[in-house]
């Protein structure tokens, strides 16, 4: 792994807002961090195509621009979508702070998840609440626009519904939960799913280095040895998570079907969620 972090180089405001499709108010308030956070999450998709083919994605500034800006038809995780987030924001006036956090979807404890996650938390200019927001959590319980850092209280972000509870911590610093509700349909009745929990310690882009070297080599991390890829997509939220591809619909329908082999694979990432392939990685299916 590299033993220093790279200094980076400016960040391009203009060819980022043009990447996302954003062209209102540059203005650091709210209504414009939902404006972009929520059109990061409809033009760059979330995919582990570097670790699976055994490298740890760049985290650096120029790196990322190259990728995600410029490439158009790649996208990243957690590390490479919020890093490149916090550069934009900052870029506009507002003030972030990096957090790290356990994904505890499906944990019966907390602290049995390592803390391998990274959201944001961003200060509003003559707002006294802080938002949360997140624009790289692969999963379907992801925020789609920064809601206000406060307990117990329903937000409706986009359609989706979230919500901040506090939860269990021998530390400190209070345990900040971000729940989703997950719709059952007519199945079952709904209920309210954790999906990350995370405290207001600041990180820093070193910790985020070492983070997602671990992440992205570990033989046993998920997102070394399984593909996941997912965007938005019209009325809905597509993923593919190895030979799987899952369609759940803004109504809560849901579909899946598995994928016959590595031809059709690769046609869903190329048609589908808009994503080149690099060249020589060979893919389930």
């Amino acid at each position: 792994m590299p033993e220093t972090v790279r200094a980076t180089t400016p960040f391009d405001l203009d060819a980022y807002l043009g990447r996302i499709g954003w062209d209102g108010e540059r203005r650091p308030d709210a209504g414009t961090l939902r404006g972009i956070h929520l059109a990061h999450l409809r033009a760059v998709a979330f995919e582990n195509l570097d670790p699976l083919g055994g490298t740890a994605p760049s985290l650096d500034l120029a790196d990322l621009m190259a990728k995600l800006v410029h490439g158009r038809r790649r996208g990243g995780y957690c590390y490479e979508h919020n890093t490149l987030f916090a550069a934009a924001l900052e870029a506009l006036g507002f003030r972030v702070t990096r957090l790290a956090a356990r994904v505890v979807v499906g944990a019966e404890r907390f602290e049995d998840r390592p803390r391998s996650h990274m959201a944001l938390l961003v200060e509003v200019p003559g707002d006294p609440r802080p938002h949360l927001a997140d624009v790289g959590f692969g999963a379907i319980g992801s925020l789609l626009e920064p809601v206000p850092l406060l307990a117990d209280t329903e937000f409706h972000d986009a359609g989706r519904r979230h919500r901040l509870v506090h939860g269990p911590h021998r530390g400190p610093l209070e345990m900040w939960v971000l729940e989703s509700y997950e719709d059952r349909g007519e199945r079952a009745e709904g209920g309210w799913v954790a999906q990350y929990a995370f405290t207001l310690e600041p990180f820093e882009p070193s910790d985020y280095e070492m983070i997602n070297w671990h992440v992205a080599t570990n033989p046993r991390s998920p997102f070394s040895r399984r593909l996941y890829a997912q965007r938005l997509v019209p009325a809905g939220h597509l993923l593919l998570d190895g030979d799987r591809v899952v369609e759940t619909r803004d109504d809560g329908t849901v579909t899946e079907r598995k994928l016959a082999d590595e031809a059709e694979v690769r046609r869903v990432l190329s048609a589908d969620l808009g994503l080149d392939v690099p060249e020589g990685l060979t893919l389930p299916g």
